[in-house]
């Protein structure tokens, strides 16, 4: 197994890279999330998986130890591949994928190209326990969220709410919808309030 390779970056484009190693080019799959997190100078670490079959070897490479992780679980699930996993961290960041499996939400899963519902509501069984144990799902959601919520959650203070009820149906919407602005969270919360 080869977990990481270090050296100058040569060729980059948002599916691949390839990495001088002591002269040798290594040719490497990458996300789009790992892309946009390529440093803009010529070297670069990436945490790598390789994948053997009878006719290929294939690295996939990751900025953050976390994304090879998700992608590891990711290929456990049957009929999601290699290629469908890093669609999959292309489309969303790590964080949204990790919370869509966690709450069950079918719809996010399944908005992915290549991903069918059948294929969702498999990814969700299959990962969720591993998910919920590995994850604080608090820290994924309040990391990304927080300033958000804080300010929703202000807001309804001020037009009268109970900040407690409002928690729960704030916290709700932003599962639902996790890159909800906080206009679109308080006109949610104040629907459900």
């Amino acid at each position: 197994m080869i977990a990481h390779i270090q050296g100058k970056l040569i060729e980059k484009t948002p599916t691949e890279v390839v990495i001088d190693c002591n002269g040798v080019g290594y040719h490497i799959n990458i996300s789009l999330h790992t892309f946009s997190l390529l440093p803009n100078n010529d070297f670069v670490k990436l945490h790598t998986h390789l994948i053997i079959k009878e006719d290929s070897h294939t690295l996939y490479g990751f900025m953050e130890k976390s994304e090879r992780e998700i992608f590891k679980m990711l290929i456990s699930v049957s009929g999601i591949g290699a290629g469908i996993a890093r669609t999959m961290l292309s489309s969303l960041e790590p964080k949204q994928i990790i919370q869509a499996i966690a709450v069950g939400n079918v719809g996010i899963v399944q908005s992915i190209k290549g991903i069918g519902a059948k294929t969702a509501q498999r990814a969700i069984l299959d990962l969720k326990d591993k998910v919920l144990k590995i994850y604080d799902l608090e820290d994924i959601s309040s990391s990304q969220h927080n300033t958000n919520r804080d300010e929703a959650l202000s807001a309804l203070e001020v037009l009268g709410f109970v900040r407690k009820t409002s928690e729960k149906i704030v916290d709700k919407v932003i599962n639902e919808n996790p890159d909800a602005t906080v206009e679109t969270i308080i006109k949610q919360a104040l629907k459900n309030l």
